[in-house]
């Protein structure tokens, strides 16, 4: 066969993230416990918890390897506190912070002009960390109270998503 009919590789479906350790993942699970009409929710499961910097969809994996390196950015820890609990729509449920604190918003901006660089798609709308607790959620006028979840952020990790019948995700590179 000629070459050219060969098929190429998939694409890696990629987005960069903050990723929780276990302590701050069993933390947001509780918040989504408290959730109301939670037994008819469907929780994301502790080990798929995580914050989205940026989602790059479908990326060649030829690409990898600089997207790892342009995206290795200056990094200062921070906390997070996350504690304002809203539902989005379509019964999503978040839990978003206070506030952003300034290194986050800087890590954000600092990696999207990366992207930018290497010219991979960086979101048009505003920023708006979150993590995504349940899907279906429903309706509830009453969201959960109670104590912010402080998350200390020691780095950003780039995740592959994979497809079905393999979902979950694949962390590829940890950065610090």
């Amino acid at each position: 066969m000629a070459s050219a009919e060969r098929s190429l590789p998939d694409p890696a479906r990629l987005f960069i993230a903050l990723w929780p350790g276990p302590e701050v993942g069993h933390a947001l699970l509780a918040w989504s416990r408290r959730w109301p009409g939670a037994a008819a929710a469907h929780p994301v499961p502790v080990q798929r918890l995580h914050l989205t910097l940026h989602f790059l969809g479908d990326v060649p994996r030829d690409r990898l390897p600089g997207l790892m390196a342009a995206i290795a950015v200056p990094f200062t820890p921070f906390v997070l506190s996350l504690g304002r609990a809203a539902l989005w729509p379509g019964g999503i449920a978040v839990l978003e912070p206070e506030r952003v604190p300034a290194p986050l918003a800087r890590l954000h901006a600092a990696i999207g002009e990366r992207l930018q660089r290497l010219s991979l798609p960086t979101e048009a709308r505003p920023f708006l960390p979150h993590v995504t607790l349940a899907r279906r959620a429903g309706t509830a006028a009453t969201l959960p109270s109670g104590p912010p979840v402080r998350w200390p952020v020691r780095g950003f990790v780039l995740v592959e998503s994979h497809r079905p019948p393999h979902t979950g995700y694949r962390i590829v590179q940890r950065y610090r």
